[in-house]
């Protein structure tokens, strides 16, 4: 089941027959149903790509006041339409309303929420839930920054995407309860899911980023624990609980967990919003942080997580300029390799088809067998790839050898033209900025030799 935090459909039986199109999107299979709405897999056959669409459901009770609720959640979303560019959250690409048959069309998520892995026995691994947390945190960093506050992070509204049965992704999900802080128009208040909603969500108070924190950090409770932070089975004990009664220590709960990821998680969960953390950049690299210090145990996940490489493109001095959303384009589209002491990166006479930036380690260039540049961490090389106007000047003219262990981020010119125009644009400034230092350097050394030997 996907884009959806309903139940699944497998009780075809009771379900309504299948539409044959909604609009103008051919409906392909049922995804999943809520109270308030059903979503469908559908087909736009203009853009040629799968598409989920959320169709709203007139109120079974022909409850007036339910209807006006459904309206108001359709309406939060559908103000959202193209607004969301970023990853890890579901793009919505258009609305339509219409007093017989509303309905979003969204972004199709192949997988599944998070719900399944909430059960005691189907537990993802500690690494795997902080790499999760920290793309959500980041995810809602940035919805944040939109002027949105997501008032219903849970499990259900969290999509994972599935490659070969393997979590690689999620994706944030489900808009209706929206806070838009600079919207004019009346939203309603008191909206989420109790298990994960904060203090002053309850009280119907004032809000701001840490709400959304806090639900995130009783989602990786629930993911870490298999059970929530709080569960009673009258909401007025809950809501008890939540305001008065501090989570049970996640060290008590889960074998082999390391004090540091209980300590994060439940600064999360304090219950005074200035006792959480002050910004999701500030939760994002908590997280992080765990995995870089070995508080979790590598598993699974062998390689290089994707945080660990976002992380590391935000320290290199060449994407100074990346916002976060073309940052995560760099580390989903680009070749990472690593070098041993020695390779040849370029070889004189060659012709280049591929331009690196170094992410670690060390090059040196030779110009017929003499030392004429070191290169390091943060600067590029072979960019003549991408700029050279001709093919004779993408022949190269120095070698390029690696004098200690390197990691490069890759790109050659098609690979580049398949990254947004905004984050192009962010890479030919960033070249602009590597050719006039080294104009500079150039001019220096003919000007003051003396000085540069």
């Amino acid at each position: 089941m996907s884009n959806t935090h309903s139940r699944p459909a497998d009780l075809s039986s009771s379900l309504p027959p299948l539409p044959y199109q909604i609009g103008k999107y051919r409906v392909l299979r049922r995804l999943g149903e809520g109270a308030t709405s059903e979503v469908f897999l559908c087909h736009d056959d203009f853009h040629d790509r799968d598409v989920a669409i959320k169709r709203v459901r007139a109120p079974l009770s022909g409850d007036p006041v339910d209807g006006r609720y459904s309206e108001r959640f359709f309406a939060a979303e559908a103000a959202l339409v193209g607004r969301l560019q970023h990853p890890n959250v579901v793009q919505i690409f258009d609305a339509v309303a219409d007093p017989a048959e509303s309905y979003l069309v969204m972004e199709y998520v192949a997988g599944n929420t998070l719900r399944p892995y909430c059960r005691a026995d189907q537990l993802l691994s500690l690494e795997l839930i902080v790499e999760i947390g920290f793309k959500c945190a980041m995810a809602l960093g940035y919805v944040y920054r939109q002027g949105l506050i997501h008032r219903d992070v849970k499990p259900a509204n969290l999509l994972v995407v599935l490659n070969a049965g393997a979590i690689t992704d999620v994706k944030v999900t489900d808009f209706g309860s929206v806070l838009n802080l600079g919207s004019d128009v009346t939203q309603i208040y008191r909206v989420g899911s109790l298990a994960y909603m904060s203090p002053e969500q309850l009280d119907g108070g004032t809000l701001d980023c840490r709400a959304d924190m806090y639900s995130l950090g009783g989602v990786l409770y629930h993911l870490i624990a298999g059970r929530p932070p709080f569960d009673a089975q009258v909401q007025s004990a809950m809501m008890n609980q939540i305001y008065n009664v501090k989570p049970a220590p996640l060290t008590a709960l889960r074998s082999g967990l390391a004090p540091a990821v209980d300590e994060v998680i439940q600064r999360a969960l304090a219950k005074n919003p200035s006792a959480r953390y002050a910004t999701w950049d500030d939760f994002a690299q908590a997280l992080s942080s765990l995995i870089v210090n070995h508080e979790v145990p590598r598993g699974q996940l062998q390689g290089v997580l994707d945080s660990e490489r976002f992380n590391l493109l935000r320290s290199l001095d060449f994407f100074t300029s990346f916002g976060d959303v073309e940052l995560w384009e760099v580390v989903h589209r680009a070749k990472w390799q690593r070098f041993s002491f020695g390779h040849g990166l370029y070889r004189k006479g060659e012709e280049g088809s591929s331009f690196h930036i170094i992410a670690q380690g060390e090059l040196e260039v030779f110009r017929d067998g003499q030392k004429v540049a070191q290169l390091g961490a943060g600067t590029s090389v072979g960019e003549m790839v991408y700029l050279a106007p001709s093919p004779d000047l993408r022949r190269h003219s120095t070698d390029v050898i690696v004098t200690e262990p390197a990691t490069t981020i890759s790109f050659t010119p098609d690979t580049l033209a398949q990254l947004s125009p905004s984050c192009r644009h962010h890479f030919d400034e960033a070249f602009i900025r590597v050719l006039v230092r080294r104009l500079h350097a150039a001019h220096e050394a003919l000007a003051h030799p003396r000085r540069i030997l």
